[in-house]
């Protein structure tokens, strides 16, 4: 045999043998880290409590909630529905209006964390829809689908605030992965023709590539640990995070939808560079883009309120 085939098949061999021992050994590395961050292993995780205490923005915000939602707790009904085999509960603000937001928080929140982004919705004239996504609070399910699963459950709560409430109009309201339910939900077929509108904070562009942010700032060893992970969402819930981006569904988009994506400058998981790529592929022609210079991902409110409240209402009232 030719000594440059013999070489050829040696250092195949070995690389080959290195793959499958940096597999084996990352494996269970990349288990764990799939179980912590998106498997409810037990019904404590991701209750009706603040996510990150030790964050102080992120307390403030949870606080400020609580306090809003009591000021208007006259407002309120509990409210549930049943899809897709789950229970999932919520809250109704009935503030007398036509038109619901359905508020969707992101990954590790339940409602309450949602009361935080109602306010400009009050003001704009809506009653405010705030739910815990399945496997979320008190609702039922185990496995994270990365919003796309869950969009089906988005569908079904705005089939129940128009049948049970009356809402002529329903318009969603995501943050993180909120974002992507909102955006799959929105580009379904089975969407009712009342669902007018998104707004979106901090939308990424595909799961992986925002996980992969996440694990570079966790310092966790990306390779081949990122890809595992990715190939157990696929494994434990169906879903291909390499099929099913937002940066794919959002170019399905109807044309007559209307669209507000809100963006922070320093986002270290959506970048700038990705986000903008985002609403480029946008399909809608009312879309809008604004650009938030304080605050890092999913707390762009809570260093920009004024301004973040009123994009809201400005771009409800066109």
């Amino acid at each position: 045999m030719d000594t440059f085939l013999i070489i050829l098949f040696v250092t195949l061999g070995l690389a080959l043998s290195g793959l499958i021992f940096m597999i084996a050994y990352t494996y269970p590395i990349s288990k764990r880290v799939y179980r912590t961050q998106l498997v409810r292993t037990e019904p404590k995780k991701w209750s009706r409590v603040c996510s990150a205490p030790e964050n102080e923005e992120q307390l403030e915000m949870w606080n400020a909630g609580i306090k809003w939602a009591d000021e208007n707790r006259e407002y309120i009904t509990e409210v549930e529905i049943e899809n897709d085999g789950f229970k999932l509960f919520g809250e109704y603000f009935d503030f007398g209006a036509e038109r619901c937001i359905i508020i969707l928080p992101g990954r590790c929140e339940s409602l309450i964390y949602s009361y935080y982004f109602a306010p400009a919705y009050k003001k704009a004239g809506f009653n405010v829809l705030v739910v815990d996504t399945r496997c979320h609070g008190k609702s039922d399910g185990i496995y994270n689908t990365i919003g796309v699963k869950e969009s089906s459950d988005v569908i079904a709560w705005s089939r129940f605030v128009n049948e049970r409430f009356g809402n002529k109009e329903v318009w969603y309201h995501g943050i993180c992965i909120g974002t992507a339910s909102g955006i799959f939900a929105i580009t379904d077929k089975n969407c009712p023709s009342y669902v007018k509108g998104f707004v979106t904070e901090g939308c990424f562009v595909s799961f992986r590539e925002t996980f992969k942010r996440h694990m570079i700032a966790d310092k966790r060893p990306l390779f081949p640990v990122l890809d595992l992970v990715m190939l157990h969402i696929n494994h434990y819930t169906g879903t291909n995070v390499y099929k099913d981006k937002p940066i794919s569904a959002i170019k399905k988009i109807k044309k007559d939808a209307r669209i507000l994506f809100l963006y922070g400058e320093k986002d270290i998981f959506s970048i700038p560079e990705k986000s903008q790529k985002l609403f480029d592929n946008c399909s809608a022609i009312d879309k809008k883009i604004i650009w938030f210079d304080k605050g890092g991902h999913s707390h762009l409110r809570i260093n920009n309120t004024e301004k973040y409240d009123n994009a809201i209402i400005e771009f409800l009232k066109d």
